[in-house]
């Protein structure tokens, strides 16, 4: 049933700075909607992510039409619902939830939003071999994403090998054998001399985790370099990597793709991403959004 009115919010941990509520909130508003986006941080709360579960079901109870969910709860939530979209459950990883009719069904539009925004702003980008940082919820749908986009090959790196290796084995069951391996993080600088380029996908580089993910001296002017931070918009890995001549793409078209799937999935409308692209460059209070 489409409504005029919703209540929506974000479960996470330290997501005071996020930009998802402006997002919404501004696209609701030119559609004329009554639109209230709020922010459930288990920090403030003091609980740990293991109780995204009760968080849920209080939202679900009060009355909330929605929520988005991110790190670290992507995953933890998922025993938590009634039902997932095909691609939640292939990927075992959640970032949106829609309640209807009582049930909270898990959904993914972080793979469908990485995969616009590569597809925008790195067309021409070679994606024979492909290193990727993260393994974690966001990294997991950055890799489906990549090899759906026809990524040859995905090499995903990260501090939990067996995370990784999870990850690889499930992307190859559903890919096909030798798409996807787990490669070694004391290997990473060998990995990178022969790929076309490398995704980042963890924390480092958001305001609270400052840093690069590794060090400069690997990046080099055929390596094309992809962020999943938004927050800033221009990490210090993509500072380095204009510097050393590297085509780059910032987190902030993730954001903004994913947030108009799940604002469609929530009231069923469809969002304005160019205006949304606007915003999150007028929020983030830098215009490192080009057009394609």
């Amino acid at each position: 049933m489409v409504k005029d009115s919703y209540l929506v919010g974000l479960i996470g941990a330290g997501i005071g700075p996020s930009l998802s509520p402006a997002l919404h909130e501004r696209e609701a508003d030119r559609q004329g909607l009554r639109y209230l986006y709020r922010l459930i941080d288990i920090d403030v709360l003091g609980v740990a992510p293991e109780a995204v579960g009760d968080l849920v079901r209080a939202a679900r109870d009060l009355g909330f039409d929605g929520l988005n969910i991110t790190h670290p709860c992507k995953q933890l939530v998922i025993e938590h619902l009634d039902a997932l979209s095909p691609q939640a459950e292939a990927l075992g990883a959640v970032n949106t939830v829609v309640f209807d009719a009582g049930r909270a069904i898990g959904h993914n539009t972080d793979v469908t939003g990485f995969a616009a925004s590569f597809a925008r702003g790195l067309p021409d980008a070679r994606l024979e071999r492909v290193v990727q940082l993260g393994a974690g919820g966001a990294g997991a749908a950055v890799a489906h994403a990549l090899l759906t986009l026809g990524a040859g090959s995905v090499t995903v790196v990260d501090a939990l090998p067996d995370r990784a290796g999870a990850l690889a084995d499930q992307l190859n069951r559903q890919f096909g054998a030798g798409r996807v391996d787990a490669g070694d993080p004391e290997r990473l600088a060998a990995l990178l001399v022969g790929a076309d380029g490398v995704v980042h996908a963890t924390p480092t580089g958001m305001a609270a985790h400052p840093g690069l993910p590794f060090a400069a001296e690997l990046l080099r002017p055929r390596l094309w370099v992809a962020e999943v931070v938004y927050r800033p918009l221009e990490t210090e890995l993509l500072r380095v990597a204009r510097e050393v001549g590297c085509a780059v793409l910032d987190g902030g078209g993730m954001a903004v793709f994913q947030a108009a799937d799940a604002f469609r999935l929530v009231t069923g409308r469809e969002a304005d991403a160019s205006r949304m692209l606007a915003d999150i460059s007028e929020l983030a209070g830098a215009g490192a959004l080009r057009a394609p």
